[in-house]
């Protein structure tokens, strides 16, 4: 018995699902930009059926728009905003006892350094070593880094367009059937293999996430930043009641 989970998407439609599907898979995370964890899990339980089980998640941007650093976590009870420190991100991800995935470690100026990963070691229960928008080099690091502190591994998609579902997924080796159940081997550190495609399908999907990537920090960030307003998952947001003013980076 084997559990199949792409375990980072930022996308979620009928399209998605059915390509996930399609590629096997038992489940995805998903966990979309600046939105609300409320929000998230209506949308993820509007998806999930019987063959595939959507999971909720939130990826966090700790610190400034200049030196964020992105945390993945999942099995959140109460939400989390973006823009806070990292310290504080951490620990209220250890309150809630959530399960803390690391994506894209050492990547650009968006993730946890090794020394991030050595001072959080304890919260910290999955690193990915396999990302469609990292070069080979990229990758290498990121394995380095997972076996160095000896950290248990995982891969993702990252998809933030529908072509990319699918291509790098995680394989846990033992019988899953729920959310519960998957938080618990992450935590646990069970047997598990990171899949994805070598070839010139993965390539092709790295040109597109990364030409995806310069939108995102270009026209897009100009947006998010000078023409939208707050952010919902801005930490001053009427939402999170003035809980992390205190930490807040803006």
């Amino acid at each position: 018995m084997t559990f199949r989970v792409d375990c980072h998407v930022k996308v979620l439609d009928d399209t998605i699902v059915e390509r996930a599907k399609r590629a096997g898979l038992d489940a995805l995370v998903y966990a979309p930009h600046f939105v609300r964890l409320p929000e998230v899990r209506e949308r993820a339980a509007s998806y999930s059926d019987g063959d595939l089980l959507v999971i909720p998640g939130r990826e966090v941007f700790t610190g400034t728009w200049r030196n964020r650093k992105h945390v993945l976590a999942i099995g959140l009870e109460d939400p989390v905003p973006d823009f806070i420190t990292l310290e504080a991100a951490m620990a209220e991800f250890d309150r809630q006892d959530a399960t803390v995935l690391v994506p894209h470690p050492e990547f650009a100026n968006v993730s946890l350094s090794e020394r991030d990963l050595r001072t959080y070691a304890e919260t910290v229960d999955a690193i990915e070593i396999f990302n469609p928008r990292h070069f080979p080099s990229n990758n290498r690091r990121a394995r380095e880094l997972a076996d160095t502190l000896s950290i248990p591994p995982f891969t993702s998609s990252y998809a933030h367009l529908p072509r990319s579902v699918g291509i790098a997924h995680t394989v846990f080796e033992s019988r899953i059937d729920g959310e519960a159940d998957l938080l618990t081997a992450f935590g646990n550190g069970a047997a598990r293999r990171v899949v994805y495609d070598n070839g010139l399908d993965r390539w092709g999907t790295t040109a597109a996430e990364l030409g995806h990537l310069v939108y995102e920090n270009t026209w897009k960030k100009v947006d998010r930043l000078f023409l939208s307003g707050t952010e919902p998952t801005h930490p001053h947001h009427i939402a999170y009641d003035g809980r992390f003013d205190d930490v807040a980076v803006y």
